[in-house]
C-alpha cells in the first residue's frame, strides 16, 4: 500500500501551521467505499453467472437422467409385460391340463370327441378310430350310439390303442390321421395363444 505522508523540509521555522486531514480522509474514504462497491457488484455478477451456468448445466445432466430413466422405464414395462404374457399363458395352460386331467371320462365326453374328429375328415369312407381300451369298453357298456353309426354306408371301425390317452382319439383315413387326443389339443391351444401373444 502506497504512503499518504510526505516529509517536507523547510529553511527555517515554521510556524503556526496547521494540518488539515480531514477533507483529505473523506475523500480517501469515499474514493475505498466506491471501489469497494464496485468489486462486490462485479464479484456479485461473476457468481451469478458462475450459479447460473452451474444451475443450466445440472437442468441438462438432470434432463438427460430422466429421459435414460424414462426410456429404461418403458423398454422394461414392455418386457414386464411380454413375461407376463408368457406365464400367463403358462399358468392357464397348466391348469387347463390339470383340470383337463382331473376331469372324470364319460361315454358322452368320449363320443363327443370322435363326433369333433370326424367332423374334421372329409373323406367318408375306411374309417377307423382308436381308442383308449377303457374308453371303448366305456361306450360299449352304454350302448353308444356312435358305435353303430356309419359314414358313406360303412360302418365305423372301432380299434383299441394304448396310445391314445384317455377322453380323446385318433382317426385313420386313407390320407392321413386327425389326431383329437386331449395333449394334441392342449398344444395346439399353447401354440395358438403363444403365436396371438407374439
Amino acid at each position: 500500500m502506497k504512503s499518504w505522508h510526505e516529509t517536507i523540509r523547510f529553511g527555517r521555522p515554521v510556524l503556526d501551521v496547521r494540518v488539515s486531514t480531514e477533507p483529505h480522509t473523506l475523500a480517501f474514504e469515499d474514493r475505498i467505499s466506491q471501489r469497494e462497491q464496485a468489486a462486490y457488484e462485479r464479484g456479485r455478477a461473476d457468481g451469478e453467472k458462475s450459479l447460473s451456468d452451474q444451475l443450466l448445466r445440472q437442468r441438462g445432466e438432470l434432463s438427460e437422467l430422466q429421459n435414460g430413466i424414462l426410456n429404461s422405464l418403458r423398454a422394461a414395462a414392455g418386457q414386464v409385460t411380454r413375461e407376463c404374457e408368457g406365464a400367463m399363458i403358462a399358468l392357464a395352460l397348466e391348469i387347463a391340463g390339470k383340470l383337463v386331467a382331473d376331469m372324470p371320462v364319460s361315454s358322452e365326453m368320449v363320443e363327443a370327441a370322435v363326433r369333433e374328429a370326424l367332423g374334421q375328415v372329409e373323406q367318408k369312407s375306411t374309417l377307423t378310430v382308436l381308442l383308449n381300451p377303457m374308453d371303448y369298453e366305456l361306450l360299449q357298456r352304454a350302448n353308444a350310439p356312435i358305435l353303430l353309426a356309419d359314414v358313406g354306408g360303412e360302418r365305423l371301425k372301432f380299434q383299441t390303442s394304448s396310445n391314445v390317452s384317455r377322453g380323446g382319439c385318433l382317426v385313420q383315413t386313407n390320407f392321413g390321421v386327425v389326431d383329437a387326443r386331449r395333449e394334441t389339443k392342449l398344444e395346439a391351444l399353447k401354440q395358438s395363444l403363444e403365436i396371438s401373444c407374439s
